[in-house]
């Protein structure tokens, strides 16, 4: 589709309609709602003034999408920590009154997200696009090793020392990281 589109470039529309959705949802789930729209488009219109550098060889374009939206998010990285360590203070405002309401709490997915937040913050930016590629995105280490132009075994070592410290902060309600 990326070669048909490099001589006809109405063809490029196959894989805004293939990918759009996914690279969307990665987005949206690293920096919310308000800059999916806008970043997922621009991921496709830099796709598509590129397209004349994408690797034929390659069976098919999704790693490069994600490798392209990882980057615009890299570049609205620091409001994404600032977002993560306003997410982690916002737990201390919970008020818990009874032994049900606590029990209630812990299980909660939502009170997993301010420490969560607070972990993610705190993850180096290497680790923190390994994690969310493979959590949000569902890539494989070979797809996120060619997103991110980094050899596969670093991957593994990026997501296991990703691991560890978000367990570390999040304790053993997140035992399943």
């Amino acid at each position: 589709m990326i070669e048909a589109s490099r001589h006809h470039p109405d063809r490029f529309g196959a894989v805004f309609d293939r990918y759009f959705a996914h690279i969307h949802r990665y987005v949206h789930l690293r920096l919310g709602e308000t800059v999916a729209d806008d970043l997922a488009a621009e991921t496709f219109l830099r796709a598509f003034r590129d397209r004349d550098r994408f690797d034929l060889t390659c069976p098919n374009a999704r790693p490069w999408l994600y490798g392209i939206a990882s980057n615009l998010v890299a570049e609205h990285r620091r409001g994404e920590a600032r977002r993560y360590r306003a997410l982690a203070r916002s737990a201390d405002a919970v008020e818990i009154t009874s032994h049900d309401e606590r029990v209630a709490q812990r299980v909660s997915a939502a009170v997993m997200q301010p420490r969560l937040a607070a972990g993610l913050a705190r993850l180096s930016a290497g680790d923190r696009d390994v994690l969310l590629l493979v959590a949000c995105a569902q890539l494989s280490y070979e797809e996120v090793a060619e997103a991110l132009g980094i050899p596969k075994g670093t991957v593994g070592s990026r997501l296991n020392r990703a691991r560890k410290k978000l367990r570390k902060i999040i304790g053993p309600a997140g035992e399943a990281l």
